[in-house]
């Protein structure tokens, strides 16, 4: 039987809305601590940049995190629903992805 589990930030949004920021569903999850997951179990990352003149000094940072990982990754520009929002991530990961059980 397959376990789905809303993970909630407590954003207004999610209420307005009706989403969860992640969803565990099984062996797959996202916002890898609360999924009990780890950076080694990311399989994918999408980073969503208001401003094009971010997506340099983006790379640096996801590199510190990532590694050796080496997750597929995209990096759109593109409008976000709240100006004050200046970057927007999002991360699948599954469990054991890295050889762990």
């Amino acid at each position: 039987m397959t376990t789905r589990r809303a993970i909630m930030s407590g954003s207004a949004f999610e209420e307005q809305i009706g989403y969860a920021r992640a969803v565990v569903d099984g062996s797959i999850g996202a916002v890898p601590a609360e999924a009990e997951c780890t950076f080694a179990d990311v399989v994918r990352v999408r980073c969503l940049l208001p401003d094009r003149d971010d997506f340099e000094p983006c790379g640096p940072v996801l590199r510190r995190r990532f590694g050796d990982v080496r997750p597929a990754a995209a990096m759109p520009v593109c409008g976000l629903a709240d100006p004050r929002m200046k970057i927007e991530i999002d991360v699948d990961a599954r469990k054991g992805s890295d050889g762990r059980d």
